[in-house]
């Protein structure tokens, strides 16, 4: 077991040792002790949380004061949600409105996403990212913020594709199994984040701050006034420069290094 949560037992979960949640959180312990791939750690949570009835996992880092979700896959940014619901979510610009984002900005501790959705201060516009959200299977689910040393931050979410309670002891589970996660992560990656920033042409700076904004190559294009080939060669160029697989992930990563700001 990882001695990173050798503390675990000193805290309170009645019934726990006789559980099954118990069962499987020791289970998922001892399967990641040892474990440093970034990959196979998010296979194993991602298992944990089934067993627990949540199918859907997303974990992102971000800058301390990113104000925006952009999901994709990358070393920072790990998720199995529906493509089709990445897709809809990057184009709609739900990665700009962010409730859950701000929400964790505010807490310490894991939320139910229901708590943010009929909280006062919430907009209609958030709440039509929850809503939307749920025609693409994710009906349910907590956040869970992680604030670490030096402003360091990342989110953990975990969605089920119904509505129902979600018991306290579950959530407790959860939170800690991404807090281990999170933990084995930071040490993996050696803070990556605090990596120096590669520097961009101008040229490649605007065609990816119009990808990060959710335009096509065509439309960056026409805003430009350059050739849709001339678009493609510049985000090819970002994309190797920030060792990015896909224009998300670099967008991504270009605005965690503070390249480009909304």
């Amino acid at each position: 077991m990882s001695d990173q949560f050798s503390w675990v037992s000193s805290l309170h979960f009645p019934k726990a040792p006789r559980g099954a949640l118990a069962v499987e959180f020791g289970r998922f312990l001892d399967q990641t002790d040892g474990v440093a791939e970034s990959e196979q750690l998010f296979e194993l949570l991602s298992a944990f949380a089934s067993n627990l009835d949540f199918p859907w996992v997303a974990y992102e880092s971000l800058t301390p004061y990113q104000k925006c979700l952009m999901p994709t896959r990358d070393a920072a940014v790990m998720l199995n949600y529906a493509d089709e619901w990445q897709k809809r979510y990057f184009e709609m610009g739900y990665d700009r409105i962010a409730p859950i984002l701000k929400t964790c900005r505010k807490r310490a501790g894991a939320f139910r996403w229901s708590e943010v959705y009929d909280d006062a201060s919430t907009t209609e516009n958030e709440r039509r990212v929850f809503n939307e959200a749920a025609t693409f299977g994710l009906r349910s689910g907590i956040s869970v913020p992680l604030h670490g040393p030096h402003a360091s931050f990342a989110i953990m979410s975990f969605a089920q594709p119904w509505a129902c309670e979600l018991q306290n002891r579950t959530i407790t589970y959860l939170q800690l199994a991404a807090l281990e996660f999170h933990l084995k992560i930071s040490k993996s990656t050696g803070h990556s984040d605090l990596k120096k920033a590669p520097q961009l042409t101008v040229r490649e700076n605007e065609c990816i701050l119009w990808v990060a904004r959710g335009k096509s190559s065509w439309e960056i294009g026409e805003i430009l006034g350059i050739s849709l080939n001339t678009v493609n060669f510049h985000i090819k160029n970002v994309m190797r420069k920030l060792d990015s697989a896909n224009r998300r992930a670099a967008a991504v990563k270009a605005l965690n290094f503070g390249i480009i700001e909304w």
